[in-house]
């Protein structure tokens, strides 16, 4: 869920940092390119004042003529910007460089003409960074009320875009700190309200495998998240309860009606006694009361089981196969069938011996039922990364995708195999042996036919 909340939330706060950004970033070139145009309206504007009283060239005006000529000259060298003073007709009262001219035409043409008729010089285009563009300001010189002359000032832009330019990176720059910081705050406060939810998870999913005592710690979280959690483990105190007295159920009624069964049996032995040696009735009766008898304690062990904590440690599980597969080796001979070990020569992990040893004599069992004399029923052990494998696999008639899902029900049977001996209980039983110890067991075919059996357990130890 992280995976999904996350990105979304990265990218509504970098809309709004680049919502910001956007308008910050324009206005710093915008509040740059306005304070090089003031300056160079005040520049224009003194030295229309200078101008003024300089419209001709007479001897008497000629000392005031060199001033002017030698203030525009100084203003170029200094900040390398041309000046001119240009009367009506664009003849050049004083100019520095002495060669420029007004310009012919664009934003200096403008220019030179709203100050030729009184205007106020307008702002110039916007010029960017990347824009290699010169500001052209011009003011006009007036005397008795009349426009005589214009003070044109054209200033390279170098300056202006590098501050700019250095305005945007730190602009950048801040954006990019407070991106970082929206990142973690999003990251701290996904795993905040997320946290609760993982943790539901975990115990949901422990509860699934069969793990009846997973639980939702308190935490933090939303307070509805917390309520959640809450409602979540009086939820499974219930379902444990419900579990629990079925259980007790199941192994009382079974412990209870072993009692009456045997008595029946023994009855029904006493009868043989009196009827004739060989009798099919009394013979499918005996029959029938071993299968019962057979149930029973499968349910008994099934309870025992489902109820009964495991005690991990670490195994090394493929001794533990090749141990299993030699105690059934006789079995399969008897039956024609070659039982074979392999795999690695040492494999580990978390399980309790006992309850594997049992699951593994329920799937071992199971394989040498159904395979026929002459196939092999092949055991292999393995480590898969996390988790350490045993596999059964057999060379039976196998099961169809529809029964594949419904294998390790209890008390169910392929309806292929029914008069083959046998309750229906004993891969439940194994499935629930494994539960307890974090383990799982997984049934797919087996090429070119029969079951294969996967056996997992972890290899990781537990959390205490």
């Amino acid at each position: 869920m992280r995976a999904r909340l996350l990105p979304l939330l990265i990218v509504l706060m970098a809309g709004v940092l680049l919502a910001l950004g956007f308008p910050l970033a324009l206005s710093v070139a915008a509040a740059a390119q306005q304070k090089v145009v003031v300056d160079r309206i005040d520049d224009t504007a003194r030295m229309a004042e200078e101008a003024q009283f300089v419209t001709e060239i007479p001897a008497s005006e000629q000392e005031r003529h060199d001033t002017l000529q030698a203030e525009l000259a100084r203003y170029e060298t200094v900040y390398g910007i041309r000046a001119g003073v240009f009367y009506r007709d664009r003849i050049a009262m004083a100019a520095a460089p002495q060669s420029w001219t007004v310009p012919a035409g664009g934003e200096g043409r403008i220019a030179f003409d709203d100050a030729l008729a009184g205007r106020r010089s307008r702002d110039p285009a916007q010029i960017w960074p990347w824009q290699r563009g010169r500001l052209i300001v011009a003011s006009p010189v007036v005397r008795n009320g009349d426009v005589i002359a214009v003070v044109v000032t054209d200033s390279p832009t170098d300056q202006m875009r590098a501050r700019t330019l250095r305005g945007w990176l730190l602009i950048a720059a801040g954006e990019a700190g407070a991106m970082l910081l929206a990142v973690g705050a999003a990251f701290r406060l996904t795993g905040w309200v997320l946290l609760p939810v993982r943790t539901l998870d975990a115990a949901t999913h422990g509860i699934a495998t069969g793990q009846m005592k997973s639980r939702v710690a308190p935490g933090g979280g939303p307070p509805e998240l917390r309520r959640l959690a809450r409602s979540f483990n009086e939820m499974a105190d219930n379902v444990e309860d419900v579990l629990e007295q079925q259980r007790a159920f199941v192994a009382d009624a079974s412990h209870q009606l072993r009692n009456p069964l045997a008595a029946l049996l023994l009855r029904i032995e006493l009868l043989a006694f009196e009827l004739p040696e060989g009798n099919e009735e009394i013979a499918s009766v005996r029959t029938e009361g071993r299968r019962l008898g057979q149930v029973l304690d499968d349910l008994l062990d099934l309870a025992l089981a489902e109820h009964t904590a495991a005690e991990l440690r670490l195994t090394d599980i493929a001794e533990l196969a090749a141990e299993r597969v030699s105690a059934w080796r006789p079995v399969a001979e008897a039956k024609g069938v070659r039982l074979t070990e392999g795999g690695a020569a040492a494999v580990t992990a978390w399980a309790d011996p006992v309850a594997l040893s049992s699951a593994l004599d329920a799937v071992i069992d199971n394989a040498l039922k159904f395979t026929p004399e002459g196939e092999e029923v092949r055991v292999e052990s393995v480590s898969r990364g996390a988790s350490s494998q045993i596999t059964v696999a057999d060379g039976g008639p196998g099961l169809g995708q529809d029964e594949l899902a419904r294998i390790g029900d209890r008390f169910w049977r392929s309806g292929h195999h029914q008069n083959i001996k046998g309750s229906g209980l004993g891969l439940s039983i194994s499935r629930a042996l494994l539960a307890a110890g974090r383990g799982s067991i997984t049934y797919e075919q087996n090429e070119p036919h029969g079951l294969r059996v996967t056996v997992t357990v972890p290899r990781t130890a537990p959390d205490r």
